[in-house]
């Protein structure tokens, strides 16, 4: 946390790498909804990185699964992830800062980034974990 001053008050500065989860959850695109929504609820988690190992092609939501997935009637043992998953991925660099992060979430009416470091994901961030660092004023 770096601590700077501007326009009279001290402002708090929290780096994502401090904030991010860098235990990262993927699925494959041909994965059926269920799978993917057992996954989430398995590892208690709100989104999936959709792709194995480097290759990422997608992001899998809640959101997704719900509004793209359930409420249009899909069946959710035949319908893969890449049918429902939002592309292109929303990054943020690890450097910037969680105001950013809450900046560039609320402008662009998303929950999750996906965290980069020299172009490769490292980590995501959520709006959960924003929370919790304005909450507690990390």
């Amino acid at each position: 946390m770096t601590r700077v001053k501007g326009s009279g008050r001290m402002v708090m500065i929290t780096p994502l790498a401090l904030l991010m989860q860098r235990e990262i959850k993927d699925i494959s695109p041909k994965a059926s909804l269920r799978e993917a929504a057992q996954l989430m609820r398995d590892q208690r988690i709100g989104s999936l990185l959709v792709g194995k190992g480097e290759e990422k092609v997608g992001f899998l939501s809640e959101t997704d699964l719900v509004r793209k997935g359930i409420a249009e009637g899909l069946d959710p043992d035949k319908t893969p992830v890449e049918s429902v998953m939002s592309t292109p991925i929303i990054t943020i660099d690890i450097d910037e800062t969680a105001r950013e992060a809450n900046d560039m979430m609320a402008g662009k009416g998303i929950r999750h980034l996906a965290v980069t470091d020299r172009e490769k994901i490292v980590g995501i961030i959520s709006v959960r974990d924003l929370v919790i660092c304005f909450k507690n004023r990390l």
